[in-house]
This record gives structure tokens, sequence and C-alpha cells, in this order.
């Protein structure tokens, strides 16, 4: 299973990962992403994979990124 990396420096909170990973992601008040499962690298499910590595390619920031 993957974990889902934020670069929290990079991130400029613009909730396009969030909003492509809703099951993984939440957002705080000024849009930033929030796990939903409180860990910092929160896991990816194998049905979401597809949803996370869109989620990566298209952020602006190039602030999040998949690990093993």
């Amino acid at each position: 299973m993957s974990r889902l990396h934020v670069d929290w420096t990079a991130c400029a909170g613009r909730g396009l990962c969030h909003e492509l990973l809703p099951e993984v992601l939440g957002s705080d008040p000024w849009g930033y992403p929030v796990p939903r499962d409180g860990s910092r690298e929160p896991e990816v499910p194998e049905g979401l994979r597809q949803h996370a590595n869109t989620a990566v390619a298209l952020c602006p920031r190039l602030a999040i990124r998949l690990i093993s």
C-alpha cells in the first residue's frame, strides 16, 4: 500500500488534491489538505491509487507524491 506525502513548504492550499481524493484528504479552513486518518502520511488504498496518481500529476505546486 502506498502513502501520500505532502510537502508543506511547497503546498499553497489550492485544494485540488482533496477534491480528487476526498476519501483520503479533507481540508482545513484555508484549503490545505488534512489527512482524514490523522496521520502525517495517509495510506492510499489500492482502489484509489489511480485517483492519487492523478492528484499527484495535477498538483499545481508539485507538493504531493506517493511513497511506498
